[in-house]
């Protein structure tokens, strides 16, 4: 015969151990890092379409973003949309883009821009980006594996492979 204290406190552990190892699972996505899966040619060479990468959250949340740092960020355009772009101009630079436009980059804002320049929809669409709404920094790309490489903080860094 089936003890149901047994089978409940069993069912009771189960649970407690499948919520504990989902708030730990939550919390580190969340708040260090996870994997991104990158859509679009805005990025390439550098990052293509499909492209894994991994990302770290921490250095935006102290706003330690450095100029060259290629992030994920909310669209300014549409916040359920992430985008992956190039750091090219922190709060304070002067940002030239195309043949006589120029902007200074406010306080609490950067300026972003895909490595594939004629086909990016970017700061010289939407503007100075607000700090705020860069969700991560991208550290490696990890998928495919031949392509697995280390991202440096270059701004002259559109590199191929």
């Amino acid at each position: 015969m089936v003890n149901l204290k047994t089978v409940g406190t069993k069912i009771f552990v189960v649970i407690g151990c499948v919520v504990k190892y989902g708030c730990i699972a939550h919390c580190t996505l969340e708040f260090v890092g996870d994997f991104v899966v990158c859509v679009g040619p805005s990025m390439e060479p550098t990052i293509e379409s499909q492209n894994i990468i991994l990302t770290e959250h921490i250095t935006p949340r102290l706003r330690k973003i450095k100029k060259g740092d290629i992030v994920i960020a909310k669209s300014p355009n549409n916040p359920r949309l992430l985008i992956c772009k190039r750091v090219m101009g922190l709060p304070g630079d002067r940002v030239k883009w195309g043949l006589l436009n120029s902007d200074v980059v406010p306080r609490g804002y950067v300026w972003l821009q895909g490595d594939n320049n004629s086909n990016s929809t970017d700061s010289r669409d939407y503007g100075p980006v607000p700090q705020g709404l860069i969700r991560g920094r991208a550290i490696c790309k990890v998928w495919p594996p031949r392509d697995m490489r280390l991202f440096t903080s270059s701004v002259n860094e559109p590199s191929g492979r």
